[in-house]
């Protein structure tokens, strides 16, 4: 059965065989207490909220293992119910067409993340059944309800594109959005937005602006990091728009240093189950240095239903901070080796016809991130120089078309006003071209006190590029650039 394995956790309740509902720091699940077979069942929620359930009583925190959970070792931990016990990944649907956003949060729970044990590809990621039945909700109903919660804050920031050739935006487009949305146990306990009020970041009213975006320009595959309400509210809502997902942790994330936190932010990427099939998915932890990193990666390889094309999606969040340069090179030349080998016909075992037609192994490929790294790091100049082919999508805003836009991140926290250009999207030159971009919002627009504020939830740009067929693939793509500060 799969599920969550749970060290010492110990839940208190008073009911005998009754089902349960049990909120814990990761995710909705439904109980079977005294069943040999916990089997999850649907919430059948009605009401203006997505989950109503009760919270339960915790008699101690809950220990996330992260480490190798083999079919061996998973079978050896169920002999000893005492340690373990095992929680099913359950499906979340709405009783209505129309999916509402949690309107009381649920009680939060700190909990403590274990060492993950690997370096590897971590073992059973947690990805998103391809075959879950849920109950579509509607997309523009949803984006009206939000654009209705929050109509009390200020107008959102207005963007619009620019072409960068003489181009048509065909169906056949892929549309990516890549977007730091910032954890909220940081934005709240950690990170320290000076200028920012604490209203502006309350999770209540951020939620919606964040999902705002995301329907405004509905992408087809959505990489996302600093995610740590993955389980109750991203993974629901979108699954609800059809999307299918995957959830990759930091192992020691730093939210689970702030008190009443969700849980531990990690990357999370999503992507339309109807426009594509999942092939193969990957979990990085990324080393540096012969050191395992904090620092996580999700590299997704997917088959296009409607034309059969293939190719693999990466999202990832690099060290920050400033002198740790030389160690986000060495994370970045981690992955670079793990992405030629994952993206290489021997590792895929993909046909001889999904080759590119100059012959080269190997598929496109789009890595996306939070690389906290300006151009002028070397991590930058590996990417530049990989002989995976990689080119940077936000270099069409510039007039010379090879410069990076001047910053993806503009913020004020008590040790100064910070703009830097820290995300990125690469995409495969021999694949992809680039059709279209979304201007970034000038100074004026941002404001004085910089971001994030009330018309803007995070502090880095969010980026969105759609590709079209060129060579074997056919990529227009649009470039999506949220400011934040």
């Amino acid at each position: 059965m799969s599920g969550f394995y749970f060290r010492k956790a110990r839940v208190s309740f008073d009911c005998q065989t009754k089902p349960f509902t049990v909120l814990h720091s990761l995710a909705f699940i439904t109980l079977n207490y005294g069943s040999k077979d916990c089997q999850p069942k649907k919430n059948n929620v009605s009401g203006p909220a997505l989950f109503n359930a009760p919270s339960p009583r915790l008699g101690r925190s809950l220990f996330f293992i992260t480490g190798d959970t083999s079919k061996e070792t998973r079978s050896a931990e169920e002999k000893q119910p005492s340690e373990f016990t095992t929680l099913p990944q359950q499906r979340c649907s709405s009783s209505s067409n129309q999916v509402k956003l949690i309107t009381r949060s649920a009680r939060p729970f700190t909990s403590t993340l274990a060492q993950t044990l690997s370096s590897a590809a971590l073992a059973d990621p947690h990805v998103d059944a391809d075959d879950y039945e849920y109950e579509q909700a509607d997309p523009d109903a949803l984006l009206r309800e939000c654009e209705e919660v929050l109509r009390n804050r200020p107008p959102r920031l207005h963007r619009d594109f620019m072409m960068t050739r003489a181009c048509s935006l065909q169906n056949a487009s892929i549309r990516i959005m890549q977007w730091n949305i910032l954890a909220q146990a940081l934005g709240e306990g950690k990170d320290g937005f000076v200028r920012c009020p604490m209203e502006a970041l309350n999770w209540s009213e951020r939620k919606y602006l964040i999902l705002e975006e995301i329907l405004t320009y509905r992408p087809d595959v959505l990489c996302l990091q600093e995610v740590d309400h993955y389980f109750d509210t991203f993974q629901p809502v979108l699954a609800s728009l059809g999307y299918q997902s995957s959830f990759c942790p930091k192992p020691c994330s730093p939210c689970l240093d702030v008190h009443n936190n969700n849980g531990p932010d990690g990357c999370a990427l999503f992507f339309n189950r109807r426009r594509f099939q999942l092939l193969h998915t990957a979990h990085l932890r990324l080393s540096a240095m012969m050191l395992k990193t904090n620092q996580v990666a999700i590299v997704a390889t997917l088959r296009c239903r409607l034309t059969g094309q293939i190719f693999s999606v990466a999202v990832t969040h690099l060290k920050a901070r400033s002198g740790w340069e030389a160690f986000r090179s060495a994370q970045g030349a981690h992955l670079l080796q793990q992405l030629c080998d994952l993206t290489t016909q021997s590792h895929l075992e993909i046909d001889v016809e999904n080759r590119t037609r100059d012959g080269e192994e190997g598929i496109p490929l789009v890595v996306c991130g939070d690389f906290n790294a300006e151009p002028s790091e070397e991590v930058y100049r590996r990417f530049m120089t990989s002989p995976l082919g990689l080119e940077s999508a936000y270099k069409c805003l510039s007039e010379d078309g090879n410069t990076e836009p001047l910053y993806t991140s503009w913020k004020i926290r008590p040790s100064g006003e910070s703009r830097s250009t820290l995300d990125y999207i690469w995409y495969s030159e021999r694949a992809f071209q680039v059709d279209a971009v979304l201007r970034i919002p000038s100074e004026e627009q941002i404001g004085p006190d910089r971001l994030p504020s009330y018309h803007y939830p995070s502090d880095h740009l969010s980026l969105s590029l759609a590709p079209n067929e060129v060579h074997s693939y056919s990529i227009t793509a649009q470039m999506v650039c949220y400011t934040k500060a």
